[in-house]
């Protein structure tokens, strides 16, 4: 395979990390494997900060600034970049509470609505963490798998929501949106399908909208609480994984029209648990680094048509629907005779890490999540070495 360099900086200072530097770092995604193994596994991004992030950090540490979070900037800064980057005027201070991250707050939201015992209902294949914390919180998952497509299935989450709520118990449905490991945007129409059925049957609805910018190809991210019939569901949302900030954790819960009354009753320690440093530096990302994540978006488009092509070239048994969000790569490894967990494999026979898909519920089998955010030079090594496993 030709060598392929991390390339220049793109609009608003975005560039890849060099990679030379990237085992200098401290986080997960390096140092969880031995530094032979090349990592494409967890949601970290290899790209060097987003200057006016950066700026903002820089500042504080120079004042010292290291107290606790005050203030509304956050929630009017994500007020201000939803108006300008989805059409939508939802974000309100009268129906937001901070919370320390996204999966601790779904926690929180799925107090105010359920009790120990009850049913929250997943779409899997799906991010991990929503099986751990949901059960970890005494509430049963009941999953509704994703149709072959890799859509919501209406059939299945009709089914669902039915069971969960059998003997008059209260559910919740916990949506990813967009689809983590499958890239999938949620169509309005698919959205408005949702909150009707989450009337019929009284389930309430909690979307996890943290890949909310990294939409790309024309499509379109539809916030859940703009849906009509949304108006007593939940939203949680964040600037972490837009601009790679999960070292500094915060994020904002929202409420639709009829749920603000539900979300005031969230204990005010909750949001005396946020990171101030994490509400400086995701207020950063979304009031100034617009500019910075269209270079990364344009970074990504470039990075999965290289692998699309490499996939075709060097791993034509593997197989891929590439999604219109995040910057995950879900494959599907069965006709390669890996086993049900193909990241083993590759970890072992080719040194590079992916993300098994066993964890991610029914339809993870046979399948792995690769992550395109890294320089051009690392994924295309990673395709060799998954290469050389097979």
């Amino acid at each position: 395979m030709d060598e392929v360099s991390p390339g220049p900086s793109r609009a608003g200072g975005f560039r890849w990390e060099q990679p030379e530097l990237l085992r200098r770092r401290t986080s997960v995604k390096w140092r969880a494997y031995p530094s032979d193994v090349l990592p494409v596994w967890v949601a970290e991004m290899d790209c060097v900060l987003a200057p006016p992030v950066a700026r903002a950090l820089g500042e504080a540490v120079a004042l010292g600034d290291t107290g606790y979070p005050a203030g509304g900037g956050y929630v009017e800064a994500l007020a201000g970049f939803a108006r300008a980057r989805w059409g939508w005027d939802g974000v309100t201070a009268e129906r937001a509470v901070h919370v320390p991250d996204v999966m601790r707050g779904v926690v929180e939201v799925l107090g105010l609505v359920t009790v120990p015992g009850d049913r929250v209902v997943v779409n899997c294949p799906v991010y991990p963490p929503f099986y751990a914390f949901v059960r970890n919180s005494g509430r049963t998952v009941v999953e509704a798998p994703l149709g072959p497509d890799g859509r919501i299935d209406v059939a299945a989450l009709t089914q669902a929501f039915r069971g969960a709520t059998a003997g008059g118990r209260r559910a919740a449905y916990l949506l990813c949106s967009p689809h983590n490991p499958t890239g999938t945007v949620h169509r309005r129409d698919e959205l408005e399908a949702v909150a009707d059925l989450a009337e019929t049957f009284g389930v309430r609805v909690v979307a996890d909208e943290i890949h909310a910018p990294l939409v790309h190809g024309g499509a379109a991210f539809v916030p859940y609480l703009s849906v009509r019939g949304a108006e007593r569901g939940f939203s949680l949302m964040s600037a972490s994984k837009a601009w790679n900030l999960a070292g500094l954790p915060a994020a904002v819960a929202l409420a639709g029209e009829a749920a603000g009354r539900d979300l005031a009753r969230i204990p005010p320690e909750v949001a005396e648990g946020v990171s101030h440093f994490g509400v400086i530096a995701h207020t950063a990302a979304l009031r100034d680094g617009a500019a910075w994540l269209d270079g990364l978006l344009a970074a990504l488009a470039d990075n999965r048509a290289l692998f699309t092509r490499l996939l075709a070239e060097h791993l034509p048994a593997l197989h891929q629907r590439p999604g219109a969000g995040t910057y995950l790569a879900w494959l599907d490894c069965r006709d390669a005779g890996l086993g049900d967990d193909p990241a083993a494999v590759f970890l072992e026979r080719g040194r590079v890490a992916l993300t098994g898909g066993l964890p991610f519920g029914t339809g993870g089998a046979g399948h792995a999540r690769l992550n395109l955010a890294t320089s051009p030079q690392l994924i295309t090594e990673a395709v060799r070495r998954m290469a050389t496993a097979l």
